[in-house]
């Protein structure tokens, strides 16, 4: 008798539960300096003061239930530095992801290479690329190209450079992945990022042994950097390449 009572008094407190997707969050809308639009909002289970900015380029200023709107602006202060630098990277990968057109620079085997268009083909190094109708955006046209030359060429140089050093490996991918050049698994799959074929073929060997040589230590102990340098001295090189031209998403980012 207890037990039901019990469970007819849960019953009444979930119907007065208020569900999360119909709680409200107050927003206000602010032009601040540097271009900048900031959305301060107070979502209900807020408990600090949080700044995002976010995919459309605008800020999100996130205040919590207890405090104030003078505070949250003075939060904003405080990070003007911080949000300027992301602002200025956004900015950079918005303008990496507008339509290409003839005349469009892009990083190809290590080398800054323009598109042409001559004769309904696009035309970039060493490489051709038949544009199909209509075509006037070559961004993803090209994107698929340099692809498929990474799922061609790189699974070969991997088992090469295996067969170089001796060491057994059972499969090797081309990914897209957001933020990782390559991984190795447990099992001896070697995945690697296909915008490699946007490096010089020195990083992209690099970055190749450097997976391999966590068949023989999956970690990055002073062992396995000892590893890393016997097989291939001047990774230093490649490394302070590959902190240059960082990952960011779907867009290949260099220094300031």
């Amino acid at each position: 008798m207890l037990q039901l009572h019990l469970n007819f008094l849960g019953r009444q407190l979930e119907r007065l539960r208020v569900p999360r997707s119909r709680e409200k969050t107050e927003e206000t809308t602010l032009a601040w300096k540097h271009g900048l639009t900031v959305h301060l909002v107070r979502p209900p289970r807020a408990r600090r003061y949080l700044l995002r900015l976010q995919s459309n380029g605008t800020v999100r200023l996130a205040i919590p239930r207890r405090g104030s709107r003078a505070e949250g602006l003075r939060f904003l202060e405080r990070s003007e530095a911080w949000l300027l630098k992301q602002s200025t990277q956004w900015q950079k990968r918005n303008a990496a992801r507008q339509s290409w057109a003839e005349g469009t620079h892009f990083l190809f085997r290590g080398e800054d290479v323009t598109l042409r268009v001559e004769n309904e083909h696009l035309q970039f190094s060493d490489q051709i690329v038949s544009i199909p109708p209509a075509q006037s955006d070559y961004r993803k046209l090209v994107f698929a190209h340099l692809r498929r030359l990474a799922e061609r060429e790189l699974p070969l140089r991997t088992r090469e450079l295996a067969q170089v050093h001796g060491i057994s490996i059972n499969r090797v991918t081309v990914r897209a992945q957001k933020s990782r050049w390559g991984s190795c698994s447990a099992r001896g799959t070697i995945s690697l990022n296909w915008r490699l074929i946007q490096a010089p073929a020195s990083v992209s060997d690099y970055l190749i042994i450097h997976e391999l040589m966590h068949r023989r230590e999956m970690n990055h102990s002073s062992r396995y950097w000892k590893l890393v340098e016997e097989a291939f001295p001047t990774y230093r090189l490649a490394e302070q390449w590959l902190k240059r031209f960082r990952l960011d998403g779907d867009y290949l980012a260099g220094a300031d």
